[in-house]
């Protein structure tokens, strides 16, 4: 994706200059910062981005993120600057009041040398100088009324169109774990490609790595297996930290495989897929099992909600880190829209999770990754709670008890969480103003 940094105010070319400066890693391709009708804006792009971002730019259209329900745009149609982010929030988008003008940013570190009172833009909204619309409705929708064999062609249908939109050319790449999502998006996205680049990493005998030879091997795609040892793990959660903006224990914990596979995928390609929130529209966690039928529409709509600034902020950051562009086939709003009318009894089957999605894929997938059951990320990477044991090491009981209550009234939930926090805190300072960061279902955030 690209990155966007501004100020609603025109003359602002080395403030702003700054901003983009500190978020240039989002697009090492092109960099311009504009004076445009009462706002100067900054925007940096990667290479493959160039002609749609030029294109944009003739029209004093500002963009960042593919499209196709996936973007962020910085517009005036009527006489009035406007932000929109879409409907799902897979591209981000921060923002504060300084000295009565609106500065904007795909990244909070562009925003903290001006204010610490910072706020996200909410996902499916547009906001203007004085007004924020919300357009898009993130509710229960009716169920539908088809067989299962219907909805099972209609969604491989779905998925398909989805991703045919989403190729740019013959050659791209995805991140690819093994488990059911990623490698159904591998499995359409090698239909369309002349050669699919996959990669996927982890520790030393990871289980990732195994069901990962077995998706490439079945699809035919060229891939990449990188294996990592405890010392790069720690040894990168500064960079992880500071690109994800996050203290989270479960994003960041998820966030470091995917960062450093994002760093050796940069070398073959600039755009990848992601087969993440697949768990969210079709009810792919076990907890969900436990959940009653008639209340399982609610959490999934619930935990589809809280995507913006935790999953996909991590898919976000640890791609655009390295210049690449992540596309997040199911975090689609037109899927979305058909998933959520999907009966929950279609879901959650003789418990099977994703069982109408597993249904769909029976012809396209070895009965080893339709059968795979759900895998934490860390888990399938082999890192399992080897943070956790370092983390205990570092931190005595003691600093925990004493350093666990933040300012803003959160409270961390475990030594490792503190441990992140700590290196959060070197980069961004002590802020008590935390409002636009997103914390995992379950995550403490009071007493």
């Amino acid at each position: 994706m690209a990155g966007i940094a501004g100020i609603l105010k025109e003359g602002e070319h080395e403030l702003v200059s700054k901003m983009i400066e500190s978020i240039s890693h989002r697009g090492k391709f092109g960099k311009v910062v504009l004076d445009v009708n009462g706002a100067t804006i900054g925007i940096v792009w990667s290479k493959h981005e160039d002609q749609r971002i030029q294109e944009k730019l003739k029209k004093s259209i500002f963009m960042d993120g593919p499209g196709y329900g996936h973007k962020l745009e910085i517009s005036k149609p009527n006489g009035e600057w406007q932000i929109y982010r879409d409907e799902l929030g897979v591209a981000p988008m921060y923002f504060t009041s300084n000295n009565d003008n609106l500065y904007f940013s795909s990244e909070v570190k562009a925003l903290l040398p001006y204010s610490k009172d910072i706020s996200e833009l909410p996902s499916g909204s547009i906001i203007t100088q004085s007004t924020k619309n919300q357009f898009f409705n993130l509710g229960i929708r009716p169920p539908m009324h088809k067989d299962p064999a219907t909805i099972s062609l209609e969604l491989l249908n779905i998925i398909a169109q989805t991703i045919s939109r989403r190729i740019t050319s013959n050659v791209m790449g995805a991140w690819l774990s093994g488990g059911l999502d990623s490698s159904i998006v591998c499995a359409f996205a090698r239909i369309w490609l002349q050669t699919l680049h996959t990669f996927s990493g982890g520790l030393k005998d990871a289980p990732d790595l195994e069901f990962a030879r077995i998706a490439a091997k079945h699809i035919g795609s060229e891939h990449h297996e990188f294996i990592f040892n405890f010392e790069e793990i720690i040894k990168t959660l500064p960079e992880v930290i500071y690109h994800l903006e996050s203290f989270d224990a479960l994003i960041v914990r998820s966030s470091i495989i995917n960062y450093l596979l994002s760093k050796e995928a940069s070398g073959y390609v600039q755009e990848v897929f992601s087969g993440e929130s697949g768990d969210e529209f079709f009810a792919g966690y076990d907890y969900l099992k436990s959940i009653p039928a008639t209340d399982l529409d609610k959490e999934l709509i619930d935990i589809t909600g809280r995507l913006h600034n935790t999953t996909l902020q991590r898919v976000d950051r640890c791609a655009t880190a390295f210049g690449l562009t992540a596309h997040v086939i199911f975090a689609d709003p037109q899927l979305f829209e058909y998933a959520m009318r999907i009966p929950v009894n279609l879901k959650i089957k003789d418990g099977t999770d994703k069982w109408i999605l597993r249904k769909s894929m029976e012809e396209l997938l070895p009965e080893a990754i339709l059968n795979r059951p759900k895998t934490k990320l860390w888990e399938g990477a082999g890192v399992q709670n080897l943070i956790s044991d370092f983390a205990s090491t570092k931190i005595t009981d003691a600093d925990f008890r004493d350093e666990r209550k933040l300012k803003n009234g959160w409270t961390l939930n475990t030594k490792e969480e503190l441990l992140y926090y700590r290196i959060f805190r070197e980069h961004f300072g002590d802020l008590e103003n935390l409002d636009w960061m997103g914390r995992s279902k379950g995550s403490s955030k009071s007493a």
